[in-house]
């Protein structure tokens, strides 16, 4: 019997050795192939939607800064959308990004939602790898920041408003990282024309011309959207970013909506969400703002309202009525048929780019972020030259408005000159500006000097949120405020410029608006000079934009190197312990003594046809009473009878376009709540019903929910023509 044949040593030896080498080698192929990101890579995904509406009814809107415009009811509901994107290797680097139905994100919203996202999630979710966004909306109710000039525009802190945005946030995040899954992320870019137009076109013609021959216009018209899918190609969101101001709802609106983004947003998820509700099922489509600062929506321009002529002049005036007689208006009838015409043609053209989209994004995540003291930052502008910030100031054009929303007092825009007696009114009131403030501010004449304002609180904020976070070859800007059309192209090619020194070229840069705190506009040094509306409201001073590309470049730099760690780590600004609450009345309700609450006071007609509207009045109660609720509740339904089932089912509610809730307010505590469907063109024939559903309170008492629905009454589609 032979023996098992022996390996000499050496041989033995050599063998190892070359396993081990081929091992190795396996090995680190295994490793570029897992973890150096390549086309076929993908991203866990998730993406969110839940309600952040606030209180409906006599709270002041954010954004025209007009005390007069309350809230008397809503046209739809507010929504936060969110998604998540996460390295499918580590899980726990991800990025996040929020657009709020609001106004804009206000710094106490941003402190509190990190520290409920630290108690909930540790620290998987931080101001580095955070950012939100408001879709500027100025038909939203405000209330909801801690810094004293925005609280006499809101009427105070307002907790019910502050806490239904900060839970709207939160939910929205919650589902987007319960719902992550295997998908991937596909970019495109296209051009939407005749949808907005330059409402300072005098001041960008201070720009340089050799910088404006580069575009072929005064605005950006680029829209950038990013299709997200699962594994198997199918769509689970879409997220896009275009320029425009969100003022098709003018400020005489009372009725709570997200304007045109909004119903942009409605079109491709109701699109999409078939045999949903709105606002409801899985596919979640977000309209983002960007550099909106001079872009209105507005398109037939600016016109005295008094005599019907053009008020395209340098300060926006009527030479009948002065500068509160110039207004701009939309391509429709209305405001809210502009809202419409404007919402559309932006689902439209999303629509299309997220079809054909195919460029997908892939490599790994970063984040960069830094708090920054914006009113003493030192500008490096060449190797001999450099110039700061400013403490925050408005200058006396802030006070005059703009064409979408005029001001008071017949302010005008492009006011280089103070008045002897406004300044004396802002001396003996409030404080006069100091030298230093004066001199770096110019040539603004300052009308507020809300940087030396300190009293209950702060003015204005100065620590800032800085922050750039990166998808592979997707980089997005978090912009503290509204960047102008010029102002907005200098940001995005500093940083893409900063991108291809670092070696980096190709990235695609987008610009997210109102991110994380406000700080009002940012115009060019040029735009700055003329002192318009924005330049005015520019309050850091005329080296703002400087600044802020100074600190993008620097964040670019980090995140290509690697030296995030090393970026100075600034104080972040206080949470402030307001013992301020509202300046709201208190509710007080009552009712006729022959009426319960919900009861029908004036009843829907037997027969409607499409196009009509079917309305019922009911006895009525303050809809601040319900706020706590509208998370999950709604002012009213339209239902419809099921012959089948012998059931009522819900076909719309509140959150729908196609219905209204106004709340009009009586005497001695006495409302009337009116409850209108405006029938679509493909409303189905039968028998259907309005629901009204409210909270009423006595003085001293608690929340009692009522209801009330109208008799009901029958729909044709049908075209009677007499004979």
């Amino acid at each position: 019997m032979s023996q098992p044949r022996k390996w000499p040593t050496s041989r033995l030896v050599v063998l190892l050795t070359v396993t081990l080498i081929l091992g190795i080698a396996a090995s680190a192929v295994l490793l570029i192939f897992v973890f150096i990101p390549g086309e076929n890579e993908h991203y866990l995904i998730g993406v969110g939607r839940a309600d952040c509406t606030g209180p409906v009814a006599e709270v002041p809107f954010m954004g025209y800064g007009s005390l007069d415009q309350t809230g008397a009811g809503m046209i739809t509901r507010q929504q936060c959308r969110t998604f998540i994107v996460a390295e499918p290797q580590n899980h726990t680097k991800r990025v996040v990004f929020v657009t709020a139905e609001i106004g804009m994100i206000s710094q106490r919203l941003r402190l509190e939602v990190i520290k409920q996202l630290n108690q909930k999630y540790g620290d998987l979710y931080r101001y580095d790898n955070v950012v939100l966004s408001g879709t500027h909306t100025h038909s939203g109710p405000g209330g909801y920041f801690q810094y004293t000039l925005f609280m006499v525009a809101g009427r105070g802190f307002i907790k019910p408003s502050f806490n239904a945005i900060v839970k709207g946030i939160i939910e929205s995040i919650g589902i987007a990282h319960e719902n992550m899954k295997e998908g991937h992320i596909f970019i495109n870019k296209g051009v939407l024309k005749n949808n907005q137009i330059n409402r300072s076109p005098f001041s960008y013609l201070e720009n340089p011309k050799s910088e404006r021959d580069r575009y072929s216009t005064n605005t950006d018209q680029g829209m950038v959207v990013l299709k997200m899918t699962d594994i198997e190609g199918r769509d689970i969101g879409m997220f896009s970013w275009f320029a425009i101001h969100p003022v098709s709802m003018n400020n005489t609106n009372h009725l709570s909506n997200s304007d045109n983004v909004g119903y942009a947003a409605y079109l491709l998820e109701q699109e999409k969400n078939k045999g949903y509700l709105s606002h409801k099922g899985p596919y979640v489509a977000a309209f983002g703002s960007s550099n909106l600062g001079d872009v209105s929506p507005n398109i037939k321009g600016p016109h005295c309202i008094n005599t019907g002529e053009s008020c395209e002049n340098p300060n926006s005036y009527c030479p009948i009525g002065g500068a509160k007689m110039c207004i701009a208006s939309g391509p429709g009838k209305d405001m809210l048929e502009s809202t419409k015409i404007i919402g559309r043609n932006l689902y439209l053209k999303a629509k299309e780019l997220s079809t054909a989209a195919s460029e997908k994004i892939y490599g790994p995540l970063s984040f960069a972020h830094q708090w920054v003291d914006m009113s003493n930052t030192t500008v490096q502008l060449n190797a001999t030259h450099s110039v700061k910030t400013c403490k925050p100031a408005l200058g006396y054009s802030f006070a005059a408005g703009t064409m979408d929303g005029p001001g008071m007092f017949n302010f005008t825009q492009g006011a280089i000159h103070g008045d002897p007696f406004w300044d004396a009114v802002r001396d003996g009131l409030l404080t006069k500006p100091s030298k230093e403030n004066v001199e770096c501010h110019k040539p603004k004449p300052i009308l507020l000097p809300t940087g030396e304002l300190h009293k209950p609180y702060p003015w204005h904020p100065s620590i800032i949120d800085v922050q750039i976070v990166t998808i592979g070859s997707l980089a997005i800007v978090a912009l503290p405020g509204e960047f102008t059309t010029m102002a907005g192209r200098r940001a995005r090619e500093a940083v893409q410029s900063e991108f291809e020194a670092q070696g980096k070229a190709g990235m695609h840069v987008i610009l997210a608006g109102v991110c994380n705190v406000y700080t009002h506009y940012i115009t060019t040094f040029e735009e700055y000079q003329f002192q318009r509306y924005e330049g005015a409201s520019t309050i850091f001073g005329p080296h703002t934009l400087s600044a802020y590309i100074q600190t993008f470049r620097e964040l670019v730099k980090a995140l290509v190197k690697g030296t995030v760690h090393e970026i100075p780590k600034n104080p972040e600004p206080d949470m402030f312990n307001i013992s301020i609450a509202d300046f709201l009345l208190p509710i007080i309700d009552t009712k006729p003594s022959d009426h319960n609450y919900g009861d029908v006071l004036q009843d829907v007609e037997p027969v409607y046809k499409v196009g009509e509207v079917a309305s019922a009045q009911f006895v009525g109660a303050n809809p601040r009473n319900s706020v706590e609720n509208t998370s999950e509740f709604t002012f009213l339904t339209v239902e419809k009878y099921d012959n089948a089932s012998a059931r009522w089912h819900i076909q719309y509610n509140d959150a729908s376009w196609d219905t209204k809730f106004i709340w009009k307010k009586g005497s001695w505590g006495r409302s009337t709540s009116i409850v209108e469907w405006y029938i679509p063109n493909n409303a189905e024939p039968g028998t259907y019903r309005l629901g009204y559903f409210g909270h009423y309170k006595k003085l001293l008492s608690s929340v009692h929910a009522f209801s009330g629905r109208s008799s009901t009454f029958e729909v044709s589609n049908l075209t009677f023509v007499e004979f």
